[in-house]
């Protein structure tokens, strides 16, 4: 059995999750799972359909993209992946989507202002949105350039990587991640359900004002801050 199957099983089921959340049509997107201990991550494999992945699929790549274990082509998004385990040591999972609202707020180029408490819930701040690449990262090695695109953004924006778990990518499509791959999971689903209030709330309200300070505050502490009390101890 190989070493890695622990990483093939929990990446399988983690994308597993995104056609079940309604994240993901025919092949749209992919879940990685890594394993810090022996440098490798799981991925999806590139453009076979979710009803017939098995475990086995998965493919094991390395943190400078090469692939180590696998029958299968990875996932074409396997350079940004790998990017970003290679430079943000805390995360064991990513996930990427091109689900409906967050995917359009990408597109509009806009961050998803942080209207009320669910979206206060998970972090403070508005869902930030990196600017589409230049032409000449376009043209270049773009996978790889599109994971720079959101490690710059989070420099040049003075934003955690640990705090904010999840980003849209102008004119592209969100990406999340977490500690595990099953938190990338939740995060993806948690920025489309948020994508999809803050779009009805502009409908509603097209000058509805930012969530107030000590709201923010308030919900996002009690579930993560030093006293949080939301949930079981």
């Amino acid at each position: 059995m190989s070493q890695y199957q622990h990483i093939k099983k929990t990446a399988y089921h983690a994308n597993m999750q995104l056609p079940k959340l309604g994240l993901v049509l025919f092949t749209f997107g992919n879940v990685s799972a890594a394993d810090r201990s022996l440098g490798v991550f799981a991925i999806k494999p590139s453009g076979v359909p979710y009803q017939d992945l098995v475990p086995d699929n998965m493919v094991i790549v390395d943190f400078d993209g090469n692939t180590v274990e696998g029958d299968h082509r990875p996932s074409s998004d396997t350079k940004t992946h790998a990017v970003l385990y290679k430079n943000w040591p805390n995360i064991g999972g990513i996930a990427h989507t091109h689900s409906t609202f967050a995917t359009a707020w990408a597109q509009s180029q806009r961050c998803i202002p942080i209207f009320g408490t669910t979206h206060a819930d998970h972090l403070t701040t508005d869902i930030p949105c990196a600017a589409p690449m230049s032409d000449e990262m376009i043209r270049g090695n773009y996978e790889y350039q599109t994971g720079l695109q959101i490690i710059d953004h989070f420099k040049d924006a003075g934003l955690s990587y640990d705090e904010v778990e999840m980003i849209l990518v102008g004119n592209h499509a969100p990406f999340t991640w977490g500690k595990t791959a099953d938190k990338a999971v939740y995060n993806s689903a948690v920025l489309e359900s948020v994508a999809h209030m803050a779009y009805l709330t502009e409908q509603i309200n097209a000058k509805a004002p930012r969530l107030k300070d000590a709201l923010i505050k308030k919900h996002y502490e009690r579930k993560h801050g030093p006293d949080s009390y939301y949930g079981q101890s």
